[in-house]
């Protein structure tokens, strides 16, 4: 298989399972709150107001914000995937893609801090972090198997030998 459908194949299947983890991880915290569908519900409320759309029924809200969600997490996938893919033969990039990674996680929790003083005040920052981790866990762990080389590459790149 070229290596460019290689890419795309292994990225949305990652961000199959991050999108996935997540929807399924707020789907738990949303039903234990009593509260069914509360999160897509909000974000997909937030998404159309901020795309300048009209207010829409609850369903299309969660509708709209889950094709929005899946379609991130393919592009965040397939990102995820270019770098592994790329890491195999320059392993210093998955090294700088991992502290990039957490700045970019360390950012993302201070912007549900700030919006956590908006109507996203019930989406507590733990669970959004919680559901982050599980995503990139998952997407890590695939990516991990479907690369076993990738192993011996990041030690040397840890170590300062690639």
């Amino acid at each position: 298989m070229p290596k460019a459908q290689t890419v795309t194949r292994e990225g949305v299947i990652a961000g199959a399972i991050g999108a996935t983890t997540v929807a399924v991880w707020f789907f738990f915290v949303d039903v234990i709150a009593r509260h069914a569908l509360f999160t897509p519900t909000v974000l997909g409320r937030g998404l159309i107001s901020v795309l300048g759309g009209p207010p829409y029924s609850d369903m299309t809200s969660v509708i709209v914000y889950t094709l929005f969600h899946y379609a991130v997490f393919f592009a965040v996938g397939i990102l995820l995937a270019w770098v592994v893919n790329r890491a195999e033969t320059e392993p210093h990039v998955l090294v700088i893609f991992m502290l990039l990674f957490i700045i970019f996680e360390l950012g993302f929790l201070g912007i549900t801090a700030v919006l956590s003083e908006t109507s996203l005040a019930r989406l507590a920052w733990y669970q959004v972090a919680a559901g982050n981790v599980l995503a990139a866990l998952g997407m890590g762990w695939y990516l991990w198997r479907a690369h076993p080389a990738l192993r011996a590459e990041f030690a040397k790149a840890v170590e300062g030998e690639g």
